[in-house]
């Protein structure tokens, strides 16, 4: 797949995209149909409606891809070309009113993320990137912080779902990064954590048991900023559905995974 190729599907995804923001924003203000997936993992209608309308015109935009979309995923493996789509990353956040929700889309080809988008519709801001030509913020080029000081780093993280099988290490890793950093948010949207971080807001975040559909978009914004991403440990690359995630601006990289435990 050629640079020109990829912008071009860039161009056509964002705007599937951006329509399909549009189903959130009208739903924001209605009444919530609120479903359990488990004890604390929702689902609305708004998800469902998203979903079906990004498979459908994402299909069009690039007919031979497959689609691996949360929802409706019986697998977290993609195929050689893949769409891979949480429609509104953040459905808790939906549920509740709180406005840090978005789209996040990336195109998975042969082993790797060649285009993201994270659209945050409530917030009127939509990160895109494109392998080997950058990040941008509503057109605007951004690149990662340059912080280079742990204890004057903003840092981000989320809590998994098991979180009651997962409390030790979670509470472990939190008490670490609340005494070595500026402050640590979590915000409940892995998909702008990393979109925040991509773009200088956070220095840095962390957290585990994400599935592929929340990190691949958010994964390529953060590495065409300038960033770094890998494992917990930083010397183990990062994987599509790898137990854990650290994204950083790269200064404060090593630092992050001193503190970190699986």
């Amino acid at each position: 797949m050629t640079s020109s190729s990829r912008s071009n599907l860039l161009r056509q995804a964002e705007a599937v995209v951006r329509d399909a923001g549009a189903i959130i924003t009208a739903d924001w203000r209605k009444p919530k149909e609120v479903y359990h997936k488990g004890r604390i993992d929702l689902l609305t209608r708004t998800d469902m409606a998203v979903e079906a309308f990004l498979k459908e015109h994402l299909q069009r935009v690039l007919p031979e891809a497959n689609i691996l979309a949360e929802e409706t995923a019986n697998t977290t493996v993609p195929g050689e070309l893949t769409w891979i789509i949480d429609p509104v990353d953040g459905t808790t956040n939906f549920a509740h009113g709180f406005p840090f929700v978005a789209t996040s889309v990336a195109l998975w080809c042969n082993g790797r993320v060649v285009l993201g988008i994270v659209n945050a519709p409530l917030l009127g801001e939509c990160f895109t990137a494109v392998e080997e030509e950058g990040a941008c913020l509503n057109g605007q080029p951004f690149s990662v912080s340059r912080q280079d000081d742990l204890e004057l780093s903003l840092i981000a993280t989320g809590f998994p779902y098991g979180i009651k099988e997962k409390i030790k290490s979670v509470m472990t890793n939190l008490e670490r990064m609340l005494l070595q950093t500026q402050g640590v948010r979590r915000a409940g949207s892995a998909a702008l954590d990393l979109a925040f971080t991509a773009c200088g807001r956070f220095d840095g975040f962390y957290e585990s048991d994400l599935k592929p559909w929340d990190t691949a978009a958010g994964w390529l914004l953060v590495k065409e900023a300038g960033g770094q991403v890998s494992t917990y440990d930083s010397k183990v690359a990062y994987t599509l559905g790898a137990p854990t995630i650290l994204a950083s601006n790269g200064r404060i990289h090593e630092a992050m995974s001193d503190l970190l435990k699986d």
